[in-house]
C-alpha cells in the first residue's frame, strides 16, 4: 500500500511539473526584439483580439478600426516589400505634439517587429484629413503573410491595435 502511494505522489508531482512547464514555455514564446521601445508590455499582445479585424470604411478607402484608427494602403497588403501607407487617427487633437509608435505582432510565430522602415517612434505631424483628426505617412514592410495584429502607441500608450490578413 505504501509502494501504490508513493508512485501516485510521486506521479502527481510529475504531472503538476510538466503542466507548469509548459505553461511558462508558452508564456516565453512571445519575442521582444532588444530595441522595442521600453512601454512596449507584453501583456498587451495577449489582450490582441485576433476576431476584431480591421475594415474597409469612409469614401477614401480606409481601413481600420471606425472612428478609431485606419490606414490607406495598396489594395492587397502583401508581405516582403515595402509599401507606402497613410496612418488616420480620431481623437488625436494635437499631431505636432504626439508620437507614434507601431509595432507589428505576428500571430503564428509570436514574434514581434518592426514594420515601418523609419524606425519603432516618430511624429505624427499630420492635420486633420479624409474626416480624421490627424495623419502620418510612412513606408511599411511586412516581414511575411499571416495575421498580423498592429498595435498603435500615442505618446507611449496603446492608442488602437489593427489586425489584418496580409497575403503573400
Amino acid at each position: 500500500m505504501k509502494k501504490v502511494s508513493f508512485f501516485i505522489i510521486v506521479f502527481s508531482m510529475l504531472f503538476g511539473m510538466a503542466a507548469c512547464t509548459s505553461s511558462k514555455a508558452a508564456k516565453e514564446k512571445l519575442i521582444l526584439p532588444d530595441n522595442v521601445p521600453t512601454f512596449v508590455q507584453e501583456k498587451e499582445f495577449e489582450k490582441v483580439n485576433w476576431e476584431r479585424k480591421a475594415v474597409e470604411f469612409g469614401e477614401r478607402g480606409i481601413v481600420g478600426n471606425k472612428n478609431k484608427s485606419g490606414v490607406i494602403a495598396p489594395e492587397e497588403m502583401k508581405s516582403e516589400r515595402t509599401e507606402k501607407w497613410m496612418w488616420h487617427f480620431w481623437g488625436v487633437e494635437k499631431p505636432e505634439d504626439t508620437s507614434l509608435t507601431v509595432v507589428g505582432y505576428h500571430k503564428e510565430t509570436e514574434t514581434v517587429h518592426q514594420i515601418v522602415t523609419e524606425g519603432w517612434t516618430r511624429g505624427i505631424g499630420g492635420g486633420s484629413v479624409n474626416g480624421a483628426d490627424s495623419h502620418a505617412v510612412s513606408h511599411v514592410v511586412i516581414p511575411k503573410p499571416g495575421e498580423w495584429a498592429i498595435l498603435l502607441y500615442t505618446n507611449e500608450k496603446l492608442f488602437d491595435t489593427l489586425v489584418f490578413d496580409i497575403k503573400k
